[in-house]
């Protein structure tokens, strides 16, 4: 079960981020699925929309007028899911999907209906139809999907639109995302303290911003704990593949690696640690029940704490197109539960080092070559590993 204690009013996180941390972020969530993207912002980056306009993320105001003017809520909302890729694959679009299944359990007033397996080349079409069939808001998680919903955006104002990872915004338009590094450092921390053999293994999709981010936190959560510790990385440039991702564990595995770790759409990595007898983490999804004796824990989403009050907010009539880039005191990216045989003093390192996160006193990054970049620069700009990892991100 993931950490679900903390809620997140996402006007007061955007406060605390400020304008610098919200504006020009690029992500993930990419064409090839799961939640990758190209790392590139397709219009500089500036946080400007295509027609010269600002696109309004001054850290939790928006433009006046459009959906989010406030001036009378909605008896009933409709709102629509597109997902790139199939939630039964417990990864990305799965843990999307629980949250929309959260929201439409929680709230009587509310429809829901969701599209999946959507390539970004059919967005368009997709959300065109939802806002013919007199859907209220859509949320579309993709990095490839921005364009296409920015456009439609523009062809239906009285339509609220939701894009997961991507930087543009229209008064009808809003973004987000969460700080997953931050789960994926403690969850580091866990793996340098149960390794042996100091090398750690990281199955990879894409060599994108938002993967590096991942390996480079764990990797530096990893070494917190442990002086010695090595990250060995594989690439297999796609984001569910279980048999390739299998493959690539078990050559890890055979590379002396006694933990390995992934950033795929699929348990596949984890059943391979398990068959091998060694550690595994996971990522998306809470993968304990593939682990077995040997599971450790899993960053993972809850995204139902980003829905929900973004939902409420729609039904209230209070609804404003904003940038969210929550951490871990929203429990958007947070820890699912420790695996069986994990060591209490593994368990209570990574808590203390929780509440740090939580109470400000533990930025991931001190210490590091990124210490004091922007959130723009994290978010969008990190294609260098840290030391703790083996060679060199491809090009």
């Amino acid at each position: 079960m993931v950490d679900s204690e903390r809620g997140v009013d996402r006007r007061n996180v955007l406060r605390t981020l400020g304008a610098a941390g919200v504006l020009g972020l690029a992500g993930c969530g990419g064409d090839g699925g799961g939640d990758g993207g190209d790392g590139s912002s397709g219009d500089g980056g500036d946080g400007t929309d295509s027609d010269g306009g600002s696109d309004g993320d001054d850290g939790g105001s928006s433009s006046d007028g459009g959906s989010g003017d406030g001036d009378g809520g909605m008896d009933s909302v409709k709102a629509a899911w597109i997902y790139v890729a199939e939630i039964g694959d417990l990864g990305w679009s799965w843990a999307h999907n629980e949250g929309r299944l959260s929201a439409e359990e929680k709230f009587d007033w509310l429809e829901t209906d969701y599209t999946e397996a959507v390539p970004p080349g059919e967005v368009e079409r997709v959300t065109r139809e939802y806002a013919q069939g007199d859907t209220d808001v859509v949320f579309g998680t993709s990095f490839g999907y921005m364009d296409p919903m920015f456009k439609v955006a523009e062809d239906n104002p009285d339509m609220i639109l939701e894009h997961a990872t991507g930087y543009r915004t229209r008064e009808n338009m809003g973004r987000y995302m969460g700080k997953i590094y931050q789960p994926r450092y403690l969850a580091g921390q866990a793996t340098g303290m149960v390794t042996e053999t100091n090398n750690i293994g990281y199955v990879a999709a894409f060599p994108i911003p938002e993967v590096v981010r991942s390996i480079n936190a764990m990797a530096v959560g990893a070494r917190s704990v442990n002086p010695d510790v090595t990250f060995k990385i594989r690439w297999i440039n796609a984001w569910f593949d279980p048999p390739k991702a299998g493959e690539a564990a078990n050559s890890l595995i055979d590379e002396d690696c006694d933990v390995v770790a992934q950033e795929m759409d699929s348990p596949a990595v984890v059943r391979a640690a398990n068959d091998a007898g060694v550690w595994a983490s996971g990522y998306n999804a809470p993968m304990g029940e593939f682990g077995g004796e040997n599971y450790l824990i899993s960053p993972v989403w809850n995204w139902a704490n980003f829905y929900e009050p973004t939902l409420e907010a729609v039904h209230e009539g209070t609804w404003e197109a904003d940038s969210f880039w929550g951490g871990m005191e929203t429990s958007v990216p947070t820890l699912d539960d420790w695996g069986p045989n994990v060591p209490q003093e593994v368990k209570d390192t990574v808590a203390s080092s929780k509440e740090e996160i939580l109470n400000g006193e533990l930025d991931v990054w001190e210490g590091t070559m990124f210490e004091g970049e922007s959130d723009e620069s994290l978010f969008q700009e990190m294609q260098t590993f840290v030391p703790e990892v083996e060679g060199e991100v491809p090009s």
